[in-house]
């Protein structure tokens, strides 16, 4: 039997990846393509799957980040990771706040505009990371993703209860270059970006830090636990935009607001007001703990990458990277407010293209001599690793060939 205490970081792994890959872009392609899309979103995660795994692994057994390990494997390598990751934070930061602040209007009233309700809701994350640190984050979370389950589950049951077609498990294999894009953009964030993984190495050592007992054993069976509810949450939305929307001859705006307003009366319109509440709440959950747990991870990493680079310790770095990163977003947010559809592909696209650098890395790095033997991969995870690289190589290069 899993104890709940002994969960953590998986889930936080959970509530940072399950956001705008679940909620958007799985919605999005069950609407456009309906189930055709189920292989590559199986696809992408078997593929990514060891690459996430090894932050928790190297990080339980080692005692250290993914970042000390980059750190080892040579300057260079920890230069490239805070220049890539720079320039990325704000961009994925603002998606996942766009999206949350329309749902925030569409649910709870839109009285006040959405750029407010962008500044309240970085307020209160701000407010849980300052005073409650990580044990109440890591409270938080199980929480969250626990209703987040519960209410995705119910509205999957409702609208496969209501569906009156035969499900058509027909796969498509996009074609042109607009199919291609938003086939890239879909796998880049599913679950979620690789960079994730030294998140998830610096939550284990947080976690680690709090419980002596929190194994390596602990932490891969915590992430696995976490890493399965992506996969399952991600068929869900799939299965959501497929029944409710396909074929429905809507299309989605690119304001937040609208989208957001368009996206839960969608459900509701088809499976019932009275499925109001259900819908939102997990579409709120959703985005709320995303975008909780990226305003943490960010600049814990950032933070550790400048102390290590610098061989300085900076007592209030995290504090300052996150006030810097929740400063970015709000400029960001009132330029691309109007337009989320094309600031979500910039970052999805941004991601995917720069997986294959954290993906040969984080092998490298559990590979080799830095890692204890005991647990280094299996040759199951090699054969694996090895075929993920070539995967997010190939596909990175048959995007950018169809630009």
């Amino acid at each position: 039997m899993v104890s709940i205490k002994k969960l953590g970081p998986g889930l936080l792994f959970a509530g940072a990846a399950i956001g705008v890959s679940h909620l958007v872009q799985s919605t999005r392609a069950g609407a456009d393509f309906g189930l055709g899309l189920l292989w590559a979103l199986l696809l992408v995660n078997l593929f990514k799957y060891p690459f996430f795994q090894f932050g928790p692994r190297y990080a339980a057994a080692t005692g250290e980040s993914l970042l000390d390990g980059y750190n080892k494997l040579g300057k260079g390598v920890l230069v490239a990771y805070f220049i890539l990751t720079f320039a990325t934070m704000f961009t994925i930061q603002t998606a996942v706040t766009i999206v949350t602040a329309g749902l925030a209007s569409t649910l709870f009233g839109d009285f006040i505009s959405i750029e407010l309700w962008t500044v309240i809701i970085l307020i209160i994350c701000l407010s849980i990371l300052f005073f409650g640190k990580y044990k109440v984050l890591d409270r938080l979370i199980k929480i969250i993703i626990i209703t987040l389950t519960i209410s995705t589950l119910i509205a999957v049951s409702m609208a496969l209860f209501d569906f009156d077609k035969r499900v058509s498990f027909t796969q498509i294999l996009p074609e042109n270059s607009i199919e291609i894009g938003f086939l890239i953009a879909f796998m880049g964030w599913m679950p979620a970006p690789l960079d994730i993984s030294v998140w998830h190495s610096l939550w284990t050592i947080e976690k680690k830090t709090d419980e002596k007992d929190y194994t390596p054993k602990s932490a891969l069976l915590d992430f696995n636990i976490g890493f399965i509810a992506t996969i399952l949450l991600g068929i869900c939305f799939l299965l959501l935009g497929y029944l409710v929307m396909y074929h429905s001859g809507s299309t989605f705006s690119q304001n937040a607001g609208l989208f957001s307003n368009q996206l839960i009366q969608m459900y509701t319109s088809s499976l019932g007001h009275w499925t109001y509440i259900v819908i939102g709440i997990a579409a709120f959950t959703t985005m709320f703990s995303t975008t909780l747990t990226t305003l943490d991870a960010s600049p814990r990493a950032m933070h550790k990458t400048l102390e290590l680079l610098s061989q300085a310790t900076f007592n209030k770095g995290y504090l300052y990277w996150v006030l810097l990163l929740a400063s970015g977003t709000i400029f960001i947010f009132f330029y691309f407010a109007s337009n989320m559809g094309k600031l979500i592909n910039i970052a999805t696209v941004l991601s995917f293209i720069t997986a294959p650098f954290y993906a040969i890395i984080n092998y490298i790095l559990i590979s080799g001599k830095h890692t204890p033997k005991a647990w280094h991969p299996s040759k199951v995870l090699h054969v694996l690793s090895i075929l993920g690289i070539l995967f997010l190589i190939g596909f990175s290069l048959r995007y950018l060939t169809s630009l």
